[in-house]
């Protein structure tokens, strides 16, 4: 079962560690998307910046807040329209394998699900 909610005080992640949890999960492909590195299922869940110091996760809104509440040296809500549909930013250098492992397993665990309603 995914671990959704683990923050933990071990070793902190780099660039290689997000990639290889990124493209473990299934069904994951990456491609480039605009200046950064798209991780996708059915749809993006997870992109990586270009210099690899942060990414950008696809939460819920509630997810979202939460991750920021606990964690708020690790998460931050992107401060636009993507923001608030979830989309969230991770810094990679402040957060362990641990909290990447989970919040990728979690904006992961959404894009794998039933497509949106058109």
């Amino acid at each position: 079962m995914p671990r959704f909610f683990i923050l933990d005080q071990g070793s902190m992640a780099d660039t290689e560690t997000f990639k290889r949890i990124a493209i473990a999960l299934p069904e994951v492909t990456s491609a480039p998307h605009f200046d950064r590195l798209a991780f996708k299922v059915k749809r993006i869940f997870a992109t990586l910046a270009a210099d690899g110091k942060t990414a950008n996760l696809k939460f819920t809104p509630e997810e979202q807040e939460f991750k920021c509440m606990v964690a708020p040296e690790v998460f931050q809500a992107i401060d636009n329209g993507w923001g608030r549909q979830g989309w969230t930013t991770i810094d990679i250098a402040a957060a362990s394998d641990a909290d990447i492992e989970a919040a990728l397993a979690m904006a992961h665990a959404h894009a794998i699900g039933p497509a949106p309603k058109r």
